[in-house]
């Protein structure tokens, strides 16, 4: 099971909360259902004889979290259907049904009355915090995803329309999270992926349980990432510092071949002596091998000094030749 589907089901067991958090994310569920089953009427519900289609969706989370929802908030005499996957089609798809005075007293009591451009509009807004995180939990349930941690943060919402993406915008902004947008396809996405605000996400919606598991794994990447750029910085200094090591003793046989290192002074002919008995030593090291010892920027100069040598020598060479 993916992580996404995981948070899911775990939304699906809520029990909790007021008859006013239930009712909005009830709500939710019905605005943001999938509508792929079939041709709906002007009123966004398909008749099937005496009977309306509620609700219509190969999610079983969500149609089990509606119908409980239904029954639990209004006591409806609704039904729960499954239709399992005929021929081309590899899921089963789960129908809530309800008389058509059942079905308008419902829509009513969720302020869903206008249907337009294939969603429904709820235009009441939500005056509690705990009700805009219900509300939010049935947008997730209902077109959601979020990513496996393991390998990506992002946590998405599609949504049917431009208005509704604006809402899911507006609302998460109000919950304290920084929403972006895009299209895709005929769908508007609205997205995050801020790995922070992904667990306060998944905390607003009251997925404990996965919140969890997100941090765990959140840290053991974070960890990984941390001992991976140490080891990249590491091995970047050892090249560099190899690299330096190279030149200076290319420029110290260079001298030593041209006029030999006795032409130097005693504190050069030291440091190169030193630099060509130990090639792999850091300046510190370097500085501890002389008599006196000296400190890394004193190595450091006596070296420099030694490549402005060989340069010089180089020049001359090339001037004769």
């Amino acid at each position: 099971m993916s992580f996404s589907s995981e948070v899911k089901e775990e939304l699906s067991r809520q029990t909790g909360g007021g008859r006013h958090c239930q009712i909005a994310e009830l709500t939710s569920l019905f605005l943001f259902q999938d509508r792929t089953a079939g041709k709906t009427g002007a009123d966004g519900r398909q008749a099937d004889g005496e009977e309306v289609v509620m609700m219509d969706t190969e999610n079983s989370f969500v149609a089990d979290r509606a119908f409980r929802l239904i029954r639990r908030c209004f006591r409806e005499p609704v039904r729960l259907e499954r239709q399992d996957g005929g021929k081309g089609r590899k899921t089963s798809r789960f129908r809530i049904l309800a008389g058509k005075d059942r079905a308008d007293a419902l829509l009513q009591a969720l302020h869903l009355e206008e249907f337009r451009e294939g969603v429904w509009i709820h235009q009441v807004p939500l005056q509690r915090g705990c009700c805009r995180r219900a509300f939010l939990r049935g947008c997730f349930l209902s077109s959601g995803g979020i990513s496996d941690p393991d390998r990506s943060y992002q946590f998405e919402i599609l949504c049917g329309t431009a208005y509704q993406a604006e809402q899911v915008s507006v609302l998460l902004d109000v919950l304290g999270i920084r929403p972006g947008t895009f299209r895709r396809r005929n769908y508007f996405v609205v997205y995050v992926k801020d790995s922070e605000e992904i667990g306060s996400l998944l905390g607003l919606m009251d997925a404990r349980v996965s919140l969890l598991n997100y941090e765990n794994i959140r840290v053991v990447r974070e960890v990984r990432g941390n001992v991976n750029r140490r080891v990249n910085c590491e091995t970047a200094n050892i090249e560099k510092t190899a690299g330096a090591a190279a030149r200076q003793i290319e420029d110290i046989l260079y001298i030593n071949r041209i006029i030999g290192l006795s032409k130097l002074s005693n504190r050069l002919d030291e440091i190169a002596e030193v630099r060509l008995q130990y090639p792999t030593a850091t300046l510190q090291e370097l500085g501890t091998y002389l008599d006196p010892p000296v400190g890394k920027s004193g190595v450091n100069h006596r070296l420099r000094k030694l490549s402005a040598i060989a340069d010089r020598l180089r020049e001359t060479h090339e001037e004769e030749t």
